[in-house]
């Protein structure tokens, strides 16, 4: 067991370096090798050619890549000096550069939205497996009624419905009519109430989207599994039939479920953009839109590497947790 997490452990690690190298090079290489300057787009292009040139210097860009990237690198763990025009700033670790447009540390940047983003996306979590798995489990165990067709009727509506008009739908009838919930995000820090309000909508409806998938894929799973001999054996054997579920159905029928979980919950880390925007959320995904519709690298930069991150440490949890759910599993 040890080895083995040290030995994906090392793999995160490795990955991350090698996701660095490529944004790196994709936002600051290829660039330069079709004509468009980095230098250009933090200083504007009416500026002069000795402005440019200073930056150039200030930031690095005339480096190499791979000492770019080394100088990106260690900035995360142990800060940065930009060095230029006569004077050095440092940026503190974690430093991921500054934004181009408004020079703030993107560090900062990250900090004020990165809360948003994980405040949303693990409430909708928890949402969403609880509807989602729960349907799913009782429309395979009630298969063929009415209770199995309205709930695969509702989880495709949940996935063929676009988020936005779900977004607008649930504003205008639990805000807007009832006033059931606040108009906007509140820090936890400030006010429980308040955060939990104005977040509710958001859980909602993204938690709706995917429930209706993870509903799907339990009650295909569970349909599969309940076909399998050793639970015919344990039927057999007259154990209790929520044990039969319970301990060896349910076991095998959360495997996948984590699977997709983990890639779900890591990718939304980065920034659920649609339900940000619907709900004006000043999150990771808010925050991403704005780099690249401004052309700032830094900000692109850093979502891109924090989703990487969070793909990879919720993919290495869950395979951890198999070894736990399913007694079949063994790390080595």
């Amino acid at each position: 067991m040890l080895a083995y997490l040290v030995r994906r452990l090392f793999a995160v690690v490795m990955m991350l370096m090698v996701v660095t190298l490529t944004t790196l090079s994709i936002f600051f290489l290829i660039p330069k090798m079709t004509g468009s300057d980095p230098a250009v787009m933090f200083v504007g292009k009416q500026a002069d050619p000795a402005a440019i040139e200073g930056v150039r210097q200030k930031l690095g860009l005339d480096e190499p890549i791979l000492v770019q990237f080394w100088h990106f690198v260690s900035g995360i763990f142990v800060g940065r000096d930009y060095t230029g025009g006569g004077s050095t700033i440092h940026c503190e670790a974690p430093c991921f550069g500054y934004s181009f447009r408004t020079e703030q540390d993107v560090s900062t940047m990250l900090v004020d939205a990165f809360p948003v983003t994980l405040s949303m996306v693990l409430g909708a979590a928890v949402l969403w497996l609880l509807m989602g798995v729960t349907t799913g489990v009782v429309s395979a165990l009630k298969r063929g009624t009415l209770v199995d067709r309205a709930a695969m009727v509702t989880a495709l509506a949940g996935v063929s419905l676009p988020i936005f008009f779900t977004a607008m739908l649930a504003m205008l009838i639990f805000r807007t009519q009832l006033g059931w919930v606040n108009a906007s995000y509140t820090p936890i820090g400030e006010s429980f109430g308040g955060w939990f309000g104005g977040l509710l909508l958001p859980w909602i409806t993204l938690a709706f989207l995917y429930a209706a998938m993870y509903a799907r894929l339990t009650r295909a799973t569970m349909l599969e599994v309940l076909g399998e001999d050793y639970i015919r054996t344990a039927r057999a054997k007259g154990l209790p039939e929520r044990v039969v579920l319970g301990k060896h159905a349910m076991r095998s029928t959360m495997t996948p479920i984590l699977t997709i979980f983990g890639m779900d919950l890591g990718a939304l880390v980065g920034g659920a953009v649609l339900t940000e925007t619907a709900f004006n959320l000043q999150g990771l995904g808010q925050m991403a839109i704005k780099g690249v519709t401004e052309r700032d690298l830094p900000l692109i930069m850093a979502v891109t590497l924090i989703t990487a991150a969070a793909v990879v440490i919720a993919n290495l949890v869950v395979d951890l947790l198999y070894a736990v759910i399913d007694p079949r599993v063994r790390l080595a």
